[in-house]
């Protein structure tokens, strides 16, 4: 089969691979139909991050089960199925309580998995892990295309605006136009905000904001992007939800939090611990800190319903869509904010 595999920093290349087999009877194998790249792959492609060299790379498969092991018991093959980042056992005490991302049993995507941005991906523990598209929107490529979303980038913004505490009538800032940030916002939309108020850096992205439910943005950086959102929100947020991992970032998240209001991150943190954190302004003003790596799969159900039910779209995400051999190019696309996510079709 045909991978994606990460040769370094800036070097991806499209690679015969062998193809993942059964190993255990809990596996599936799943033939890749849609997948993509994601941000977080960035921070390896540009050598702020390390990952192994040669290595496969990728974690948003969706596809078609092609083969199961015997103890597998919710999928069958010929069966439309998604996943999230990361591979969970659905059986552990964290999967039990909803942390599929801390699974004692856990793996990634990739090594012998396949790597998502392939032909073919293993999926171990296929109960605990696959997510079952229904057979009616199995071949609908609309629809499919608002399900891809949900193997992390929308579960990751539901993550976040859920850890800032979000609620109908309620005012939210997301820091971060990125595809998770545009996520937070149709997240805050979802669970009932009354407004909204997008920060970002990119006019284009901030005007999809305003098409995923934003009332105000902020296209602006530094000092004066918090004045304006302590303006706007007429002296700060209760609910924020900072969705880049940047120093700058969680700071600008602080900043702009109400005296006890809650502060939502998802962004992955290089950086911070180079940048410091501000211990003192969380202190003064009482204001929480919840969040962390989002454990998709525990949104998966909820938000597939609202995909199908047509209340939910997070598809106009991908700006940009290629084929495997396409995605050197794609990798290039989003490092130089030509795309704002691609999609990968092998």
């Amino acid at each position: 089969m045909r991978a994606a595999i990460y040769r370094g920093p800036g070097k991806i290349s499209i690679e015969e691979v062998p193809k993942p087999q059964i190993k255990s009877p809990t596996d599936a194998i799943v033939r890749v139909t849609h997948t993509a790249i994601c941000g977080s792959d960035l921070w390896p492609y540009r050598g702020e991050s390390d990952h192994d060299v040669p290595s496969r790379i990728g974690h948003e498969p969706m596809g078609i089960v092609e083969e199961v092991g015997e103890d597998v018991r919710s999928v069958d093959p010929g069966d439309r199925v998604f996943a999230p980042f990361v591979i969970s056992c659905g059986e552990c005490e964290f999967c039990r309580k909803g942390l599929y991302t801390s699974c004692v049993n856990g793996d990634s995507w990739d090594g012998e998995n396949g790597g998502a941005q392939g032909e073919y991906v293993r999926a171990r523990h296929a109960d605990g892990t696959l997510v079952r598209v229904p057979d009616r929107h199995a071949d609908d490529e609309d629809t499919l295309r608002s399900i891809l979303p949900l193997t992390d980038v929308m579960g990751t913004g539901h993550h976040v605006a859920v850890s800032a505490g979000v609620e109908a009538g309620s005012t939210a800032v997301v820091v971060g136009d990125g595809a998770v940030g545009l996520c937070g916002v149709l997240a805050a939309r979802r669970l009932g905000a009354e407004r909204i108020v997008a920060m970002g850096h990119h006019e284009d992205r901030l005007e999809l904001a305003e098409q995923f439910g934003a009332t105000e943005t902020i296209a602006a950086r530094g000092e004066e992007a918090l004045e304006r959102a302590l303006e706007v929100t007429h002296g700060g947020a209760n609910h924020v939800m900072e969705c880049v991992g940047a120093a700058s970032a969680m700071d600008t998240a602080i900043g702009v939090a109400r005296p006890g209001g809650t502060v939502g991150y998802v962004g992955v943190p290089y950086g911070i611990e180079d940048g410091g954190l501000d211990m003192f302004g969380l202190f003064e003003d009482n204001i929480a800190l919840r969040g962390g790596v989002a454990p998709v799969r525990a949104y998966a159900d909820e938000l597939l319903a609202d995909v199908v039910g047509g209340n939910l779209d997070p598809s106009p995400i991908f700006t940009k869509v290629v084929d495997l051999e396409g995605v050197p190019e794609g990798y290039r696309a989003m490092d130089e904010r030509e795309a704002i996510k691609v999609l990968v079709k092998p």
